[in-house]
Protein backbone atom coordinates (compact mmCIF):
# COMPACT_ATOMS: atom_id res chain seq x y z
CA UNK A 1 0.00 0.00 0.00
CA UNK A 2 1.53 3.30 -1.09
CA UNK A 3 1.82 6.18 1.34
CA UNK A 4 0.47 9.55 0.50
CA UNK A 5 2.74 12.66 0.62
CA UNK A 6 0.92 13.88 3.67
CA UNK A 7 1.71 10.67 5.52
CA UNK A 8 5.43 10.84 4.57
CA UNK A 9 5.72 14.42 5.83
CA UNK A 10 4.11 13.50 9.14
CA UNK A 11 6.50 10.56 9.59
CA UNK A 12 9.57 12.77 8.93
CA UNK A 13 8.34 15.41 11.40
CA UNK A 14 7.76 12.76 14.07
CA UNK A 15 11.30 11.38 13.57
CA UNK A 16 12.96 14.80 13.99
CA UNK A 17 13.46 16.16 17.61
CA UNK A 18 10.92 18.70 18.56
CA UNK A 19 11.89 22.31 19.19
CA UNK A 20 10.47 22.19 22.68
CA UNK A 21 12.57 19.13 23.59
CA UNK A 22 15.71 20.63 22.12
CA UNK A 23 14.99 23.87 23.89
CA UNK A 24 14.42 22.06 27.15
CA UNK A 25 17.80 20.31 26.68
CA UNK A 26 19.68 23.57 26.21
CA UNK A 27 18.01 25.70 28.87
CA UNK A 28 19.92 24.48 32.00
CA UNK A 29 23.35 25.55 30.60
CA UNK A 30 22.81 29.34 30.99
CA UNK A 31 21.33 28.72 34.44
CA UNK A 32 24.43 26.81 35.57
CA UNK A 33 26.78 29.48 34.21
CA UNK A 34 24.81 32.24 35.94
CA UNK A 35 24.83 30.35 39.24
CA UNK A 36 28.57 29.69 38.89
CA UNK A 37 29.32 33.35 38.16
CA UNK A 38 27.23 34.41 41.16
CA UNK A 39 29.13 32.00 43.40
CA UNK A 40 32.50 33.19 42.10
CA UNK A 41 31.47 36.81 42.62
CA UNK A 42 30.27 36.13 46.16
CA UNK A 43 33.48 34.23 46.96
CA UNK A 44 35.57 37.14 45.68
CA UNK A 45 33.60 39.61 47.78
CA UNK A 46 33.94 37.38 50.84
CA UNK A 47 37.69 37.01 50.23
CA UNK A 48 38.11 40.79 49.88
CA UNK A 49 36.16 41.40 53.10
CA UNK A 50 38.29 38.83 54.93
CA UNK A 51 41.55 40.40 53.68
CA UNK A 52 40.42 43.90 54.71
CA UNK A 53 39.36 42.61 58.12
CA UNK A 54 42.72 40.93 58.71
CA UNK A 55 44.65 44.03 57.59
CA UNK A 56 42.59 46.35 59.79
CA UNK A 57 42.86 44.02 62.77
CA UNK A 58 46.58 43.25 62.56
CA UNK A 59 47.89 46.56 61.16
CA UNK A 60 45.26 49.26 61.44
CA UNK A 61 44.42 48.96 65.13
CA UNK A 62 48.05 48.88 66.41
CA UNK A 63 49.00 51.77 64.11
CA UNK A 64 45.99 53.78 65.24
CA UNK A 65 46.81 53.18 68.90
CA UNK A 66 50.45 54.18 68.39
CA UNK A 67 49.57 57.43 66.60
CA UNK A 68 46.86 58.63 68.97
CA UNK A 69 48.85 57.63 72.06
CA UNK A 70 51.87 59.56 70.81
CA UNK A 71 49.68 62.65 70.59
CA UNK A 72 48.22 62.42 74.09
CA UNK A 73 49.34 63.95 77.34
CA UNK A 74 50.79 61.87 80.16
CA UNK A 75 47.51 61.82 82.10
CA UNK A 76 45.52 60.56 79.11
CA UNK A 77 48.14 58.00 78.03
CA UNK A 78 48.49 56.22 81.39
CA UNK A 79 46.12 53.52 80.12
CA UNK A 80 46.49 53.22 76.30
CA UNK A 81 43.20 52.96 74.45
CA UNK A 82 41.69 53.78 71.06
CA UNK A 83 40.06 57.08 72.03
CA UNK A 84 41.19 60.37 70.54
CA UNK A 85 43.10 62.80 72.77
CA UNK A 86 41.32 65.90 74.00
CA UNK A 87 44.31 67.95 72.81
CA UNK A 88 47.16 66.89 70.52
CA UNK A 89 50.72 67.05 71.92
CA UNK A 90 52.76 65.69 69.02
CA UNK A 91 55.41 68.41 68.91
CA UNK A 92 55.89 68.43 72.67
CA UNK A 93 56.29 64.66 72.89
CA UNK A 94 58.63 64.51 69.90
CA UNK A 95 60.85 67.29 71.25
CA UNK A 96 61.00 65.63 74.67
CA UNK A 97 61.98 62.31 73.12
CA UNK A 98 64.68 63.84 70.92
CA UNK A 99 66.26 65.96 73.67
CA UNK A 100 65.89 63.87 76.82
CA UNK A 101 66.06 60.51 75.06
CA UNK A 102 69.26 61.43 73.17
CA UNK A 103 67.86 60.19 69.87
CA UNK A 104 70.42 61.97 67.68
CA UNK A 105 73.31 60.03 69.16
CA UNK A 106 71.38 56.78 68.85
CA UNK A 107 70.42 57.63 65.25
CA UNK A 108 74.08 58.10 64.31
CA UNK A 109 74.92 54.76 65.94
CA UNK A 110 72.16 52.98 64.03
CA UNK A 111 73.33 54.47 60.73
CA UNK A 112 76.96 53.53 61.42
CA UNK A 113 75.92 49.94 61.99
CA UNK A 114 73.10 49.49 59.46
CA UNK A 115 74.48 51.08 56.28
CA UNK A 116 77.84 49.22 56.13
CA UNK A 117 76.23 45.93 57.20
CA UNK A 118 73.61 46.08 54.45
CA UNK A 119 76.12 47.17 51.79
CA UNK A 120 78.67 44.45 52.61
CA UNK A 121 76.02 41.72 52.91
CA UNK A 122 74.45 42.63 49.56
CA UNK A 123 77.76 42.96 47.72
CA UNK A 124 79.43 39.76 48.91
CA UNK A 125 76.12 37.88 48.94
CA UNK A 126 75.51 38.77 45.30
CA UNK A 127 79.03 37.69 44.35
CA UNK A 128 78.67 34.37 46.17
CA UNK A 129 75.23 33.79 44.63
CA UNK A 130 76.63 34.33 41.14
CA UNK A 131 79.31 31.69 41.66
CA UNK A 132 76.91 29.22 43.32
CA UNK A 133 74.33 29.64 40.56
CA UNK A 134 76.82 28.95 37.78
CA UNK A 135 78.27 25.76 39.31
CA UNK A 136 76.42 22.44 39.42
CA UNK A 137 78.78 20.08 41.20
CA UNK A 138 78.01 18.26 44.45
CA UNK A 139 80.59 20.26 46.37
CA UNK A 140 78.90 23.50 45.34
CA UNK A 141 75.50 22.10 46.33
CA UNK A 142 76.84 21.19 49.78
CA UNK A 143 78.46 24.62 50.09
CA UNK A 144 75.18 26.29 49.15
CA UNK A 145 73.33 24.28 51.80
CA UNK A 146 75.89 25.28 54.41
CA UNK A 147 75.71 28.96 53.46
CA UNK A 148 71.91 29.15 53.68
CA UNK A 149 71.81 27.13 56.91
CA UNK A 150 71.86 30.45 58.74
CA UNK A 151 68.16 30.78 57.92
CA UNK A 152 67.26 28.04 60.41
CA UNK A 153 70.29 27.72 62.70
CA UNK A 154 70.47 30.47 65.36
CA UNK A 155 73.94 31.89 66.07
CA UNK A 156 75.54 31.31 69.45
CA UNK A 157 75.78 34.63 71.29
CA UNK A 158 78.30 33.30 73.83
CA UNK A 159 80.66 32.08 71.12
CA UNK A 160 80.33 35.35 69.21
CA UNK A 161 81.10 37.38 72.33
CA UNK A 162 84.20 35.32 73.15
CA UNK A 163 85.46 35.58 69.57
CA UNK A 164 84.95 39.35 69.45
CA UNK A 165 86.74 39.82 72.77
CA UNK A 166 89.69 37.78 71.54
CA UNK A 167 89.85 39.97 68.44
CA UNK A 168 89.36 43.21 70.39
CA UNK A 169 86.13 44.08 68.54
CA UNK A 170 83.65 43.73 71.42
CA UNK A 171 81.62 46.87 71.98
CA UNK A 172 82.64 48.42 68.65
CA UNK A 173 80.75 49.24 65.47
CA UNK A 174 83.11 47.06 63.41
CA UNK A 175 82.35 44.03 65.56
CA UNK A 176 78.61 44.68 65.30
CA UNK A 177 78.89 45.00 61.52
CA UNK A 178 80.76 41.69 61.26
CA UNK A 179 78.06 39.97 63.31
CA UNK A 180 75.21 41.35 61.21
CA UNK A 181 76.95 40.46 57.94
CA UNK A 182 77.56 36.91 59.13
CA UNK A 183 73.97 36.49 60.29
CA UNK A 184 72.11 37.94 57.31
CA UNK A 185 74.44 36.90 54.50
CA UNK A 186 72.50 33.65 54.16
CA UNK A 187 69.29 35.59 53.46
CA UNK A 188 70.93 37.46 50.58
CA UNK A 189 72.36 34.26 49.11
CA UNK A 190 69.00 32.50 49.37
CA UNK A 191 67.22 35.40 47.65
CA UNK A 192 69.66 36.00 44.81
CA UNK A 193 70.91 32.52 43.83
CA UNK A 194 67.60 31.44 42.31
CA UNK A 195 67.30 34.71 40.44
CA UNK A 196 70.80 34.47 38.96
CA UNK A 197 69.97 31.04 37.52
CA UNK A 198 67.28 32.65 35.34
CA UNK A 199 69.78 35.02 33.72
CA UNK A 200 70.98 33.60 30.35
CA UNK A 201 74.59 32.43 30.37
CA UNK A 202 74.96 33.71 26.79
CA UNK A 203 75.16 37.29 28.12
CA UNK A 204 78.24 36.41 30.15
CA UNK A 205 79.80 34.38 27.33
CA UNK A 206 79.47 37.24 24.87
CA UNK A 207 81.15 39.60 27.33
CA UNK A 208 84.00 37.12 27.93
CA UNK A 209 84.53 36.74 24.19
CA UNK A 210 85.00 40.51 24.05
CA UNK A 211 87.74 40.18 26.67
CA UNK A 212 85.83 41.14 29.83
CA UNK A 213 87.18 39.87 33.15
CA UNK A 214 84.96 38.18 35.77
CA UNK A 215 84.60 41.34 37.88
CA UNK A 216 83.70 43.34 34.78
CA UNK A 217 81.10 40.75 33.79
CA UNK A 218 79.60 40.81 37.27
CA UNK A 219 79.38 44.59 37.71
CA UNK A 220 78.33 45.41 34.13
CA UNK A 221 75.90 42.56 33.38
CA UNK A 222 74.84 40.58 36.47
CA UNK A 223 74.68 43.24 39.16
CA UNK A 224 72.39 45.67 37.24
CA UNK A 225 69.93 42.83 36.58
CA UNK A 226 69.74 42.05 40.30
CA UNK A 227 68.30 45.42 41.33
CA UNK A 228 64.71 44.26 42.04
CA UNK A 229 65.90 41.28 44.10
CA UNK A 230 68.51 43.40 45.87
CA UNK A 231 65.79 45.90 46.78
CA UNK A 232 63.71 43.14 48.37
CA UNK A 233 66.68 41.79 50.29
CA UNK A 234 67.62 45.33 51.37
CA UNK A 235 64.29 46.10 53.00
CA UNK A 236 64.35 42.78 54.87
CA UNK A 237 67.89 43.21 56.20
CA UNK A 238 67.36 46.86 57.10
CA UNK A 239 64.20 45.90 58.98
CA UNK A 240 66.02 43.22 60.98
CA UNK A 241 69.09 45.34 61.80
CA UNK A 242 67.23 48.60 62.46
CA UNK A 243 64.94 46.97 65.05
CA UNK A 244 67.51 44.65 66.63
CA UNK A 245 67.92 44.79 70.40
CA UNK A 246 69.10 41.30 71.31
CA UNK A 247 72.48 41.18 69.57
CA UNK A 248 73.21 44.88 70.14
CA UNK A 249 72.55 44.51 73.87
CA UNK A 250 75.15 41.76 74.31
CA UNK A 251 77.75 42.81 71.76
CA UNK A 252 77.82 46.59 72.22
CA UNK A 253 77.56 46.26 76.03
CA UNK A 254 76.60 49.90 76.53
CA UNK A 255 79.71 51.26 74.76
CA UNK A 256 77.65 52.31 71.76
CA UNK A 257 73.98 53.13 71.33
CA UNK A 258 71.43 52.41 68.61
CA UNK A 259 67.81 53.52 68.37
CA UNK A 260 66.10 50.35 69.68
CA UNK A 261 68.83 49.78 72.25
CA UNK A 262 68.53 53.38 73.46
CA UNK A 263 64.77 53.00 73.81
CA UNK A 264 65.26 49.84 75.84
CA UNK A 265 67.84 51.50 78.09
CA UNK A 266 65.90 54.68 78.79
CA UNK A 267 62.66 52.77 79.36
CA UNK A 268 64.39 50.39 81.77
CA UNK A 269 66.06 53.28 83.59
CA UNK A 270 62.70 54.82 84.44
CA UNK A 271 62.75 57.86 82.15
CA UNK A 272 59.77 56.60 80.19
CA UNK A 273 58.25 54.53 82.98
CA UNK A 274 54.46 54.62 82.43
CA UNK A 275 55.02 57.45 79.93
CA UNK A 276 53.38 55.63 77.06
CA UNK A 277 52.99 58.84 75.07
CA UNK A 278 56.79 59.24 74.96
CA UNK A 279 57.39 55.56 74.20
CA UNK A 280 55.03 55.59 71.23
CA UNK A 281 56.44 58.92 70.05
CA UNK A 282 59.92 57.36 70.11
CA UNK A 283 58.64 54.33 68.16
CA UNK A 284 57.03 56.53 65.49
CA UNK A 285 60.22 58.57 65.03
CA UNK A 286 62.26 55.37 64.84
CA UNK A 287 59.91 53.94 62.18
CA UNK A 288 59.92 56.98 59.88
CA UNK A 289 63.23 56.10 58.10
CA UNK A 290 61.92 52.61 57.31
CA UNK A 291 58.71 54.05 55.87
CA UNK A 292 60.70 56.46 53.70
CA UNK A 293 62.87 53.62 52.36
CA UNK A 294 59.84 51.47 51.60
CA UNK A 295 57.95 54.30 49.87
CA UNK A 296 60.92 55.23 47.69
CA UNK A 297 61.68 51.62 46.69
CA UNK A 298 58.14 50.23 46.71
CA UNK A 299 57.98 49.34 43.02
CA UNK A 300 61.35 47.60 42.93
CA UNK A 301 60.63 45.77 46.19
CA UNK A 302 57.28 44.41 44.97
CA UNK A 303 58.68 43.51 41.53
CA UNK A 304 61.58 41.71 43.18
CA UNK A 305 59.31 39.68 45.43
CA UNK A 306 56.89 38.72 42.63
CA UNK A 307 59.72 38.08 40.17
CA UNK A 308 61.48 35.78 42.58
CA UNK A 309 58.24 33.95 43.33
CA UNK A 310 57.47 33.38 39.63
CA UNK A 311 61.00 32.41 38.67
Amino acid sequence: MMSTPTTLVSRVRSALPSRSAAGRGRRPAPTVSIVGSQRSLSSRILHAILVVFVIVTLLGIPLWMAVITAGKSQAEAVIPDLTLPSEWHFLENFSTVIVEGKMWKALIGSLLVTVPSVFIALLFGAMASWILARRSSRKVAVLYSVMISGLILPPSVVTIMMLLRMMGLAGTAIGMICVYVGIYLSIVIFFITGFVRTIPVSLEESARIDGARPLTVFFTIIFPLLRPTLASATILIVLYIWNDVFYALFILSGKMSTLPLNLYNVASAGLYLNNWHLIFAYIILMTIPLLVIFILGQRRIISGITGGAVK
